[in-house]
């Protein structure tokens, strides 16, 4: 997962923020909007069957648009698609 932080790095030029998501983004100094996003990013990885309306609901609190909710589950659903097409394949990325 290097080459994601790889590519925040080049997002945001804050190498700080970068190490503090890599290891725990709940800890890392973040906006509440960003903190919702990934928030909703984990669950609908790791426990899809538990998200609901109120965690959609938690990103309009948090100001996101429902075109950006539609986008962070299209997004995070496509990585987890090919993440797991690609561990299925038993695929290696170069430096694993």
């Amino acid at each position: 997962m290097e080459h994601h932080g790889a590519a925040l790095h080049l997002l945001t030029k804050d190498e700080t923020l970068v190490d503090q998501i890599k290891q725990d983004f709940t800890l890392a100094k973040i906006n509440d909007k960003t903190r919702a996003m990934l928030d909703y990013a984990v669950k609908l990885t790791d426990s899809p069957h538990l998200v609901m309306d109120e965690d959609v609901n938690e990103l309009r609190s948090a100001g996101c648009s429902d075109r950006e909710i539609l986008d962070i589950c299209q997004i995070t659903s496509y990585f987890n698609f090919v993440n797991r097409m690609a561990e299925g394949l038993g695929v290696k990325l170069e430096g694993e």
